[in-house]
């Protein structure tokens, strides 16, 4: 049966809306997966907690096809990878990154090697990447260490690095920004989100930089990011040896892109602190219950920090009389199903009749 075409109007993914901005060419091979046109979904809780006049969004990345934001900068790594004739890819990573890189590569008909860090990814991430058919190797140590078995293995052999230190992450994952934009039909005063590796915040800032020189919005937003307390080299100014939190995505101690998650917070007039890890949790169980939206424990590093911004003042300190806030959830909760598990109490056995059920419910 031949394949029906979809329709021109279709959405074809990242690369197709925003072609524009992004450094592809003709000879570009386009490997995608419909990534991108996230939701950007309002929180009347969060809004209402923040106080009058403020209103806040939810970024919900957790909707790409691979249930994490890394699938747009993913798109745009394995098509160069593929136009520059690269049979095989390679990546560290806590869960998502490995997750996105085995099924764009699997889409490609290319290799895919992923070192994780023994014992800390989460079995979502773990599954999906084995899956889809990645040689996944657990090394004895930390993700700072499996980064710089990746990046000495890919600078002497034909393996191209699909960590956001290559530069196409960085371009693909800058178009969440756009979106925002778009959506919003203007920029927001703030974006608050995770900060682990740090090429995420990186990559907003350099969209929204760069949807200002297009003139698409006239001004920037603040930069506000958040490391987990356990794991926040950037905040304490020194590498962590040995990070440690429940947030596995950002239990990262030497980011990649340590400087230029600096110069987005300096250049924006941000700012970049941390939330402990039962702010994290706390955030996560909110999420879920007052707005509805499953998060793995990472992304709600950004809520946590809207909440301790907002106990502390912060908003209200400013000269500002209203403001629209976006948090931006990076990976959907399914991502580490036993944190959730964990998270819950088991349903309560009860006999099989009617009377059980509605003395249960409070009939």
């Amino acid at each position: 049966m031949q394949n029906l075409k979809l329709k021109a109007k279709s959405y074809q993914g990242i690369i197709d809306r925003y072609k524009r901005y992004l450094p592809i060419t003709d000879k570009t091979p386009i490997i995608t997966l419909r990534e991108g046109n996230t939701p950007l979904i309002y929180s009347s809780y969060l809004s209402s907690v923040v106080g009058k006049n403020f209103s806040v969004y939810l970024k919900y990345e957790g909707l790409n096809p691979t249930g994490s934001f890394k699938d747009r900068g993913m798109t745009l790594a394995i098509s160069k990878a593929c136009e520059g004739g690269s049979k095989a890819v390679m990546c560290a990573s806590t869960g998502n990154t490995s997750a996105s890189a085995a099924a764009y590569a699997a889409k490609a008909g290319i290799k895919c090697i992923v070192l994780i860090p023994k014992g800390a990814i989460a079995l979502g991430k773990l599954s999906q990447a084995l899956i889809h058919g990645a040689k996944v190797l657990a090394v004895d140590g930390n993700f700072d260490a499996a980064l710089e078995l990746v990046r000495e293995i890919t600078a002497k052999y034909p393996i191209t690095l699909v960590n956001s230190l290559n530069p196409y992450r960085i371009e693909g994952q800058k178009t969440a920004s756009f979106e925002i934009c778009d959506d919003l039909g203007r920029v927001p005063e703030f974006q608050i989100m995770p900060v682990g590796n740090a090429g995420n915040i990186t990559a907003y800032w350099k969209g929204y930089k760069e949807y200002k020189a297009a003139g698409k919005i006239r001004e920037l937003p603040k930069m506000l990011g958040f490391q987990a307390e356990g794991a926040a080299p950037i905040v304490r100014g020194h590498i962590i040896k040995n990070p440690k939190t429940v947030a596995t995505a950002i239990r990262i101690g030497n980011p990649a892109s340590w400087k230029q998650a600096e110069a987005a917070r300096d250049e924006s007039g941000g700012l970049i602190d941390m939330v402990s890890d039962k702010q994290i949790l706390q955030a996560y169980s909110l999420l879920a219950k007052k707005d509805g939206i499953f998060v793995e424990p990472a992304s709600a590093a950004s809520v946590a920090g809207l909440l301790k911004l907002t106990d502390k003042g912060y908003f209200h300190s400013l000269p500002i009389k209203k403001a629209t806030i976006v948090c931006i959830l990076t990976g959907h909760g399914l991502k580490d199903p036993d944190r959730a598990v964990n998270t819950v109490k088991n349903p309560k056995v009860i006999k099989p009749n009617l009377k059980s059920v509605l003395k249960e419910i409070g009939y």
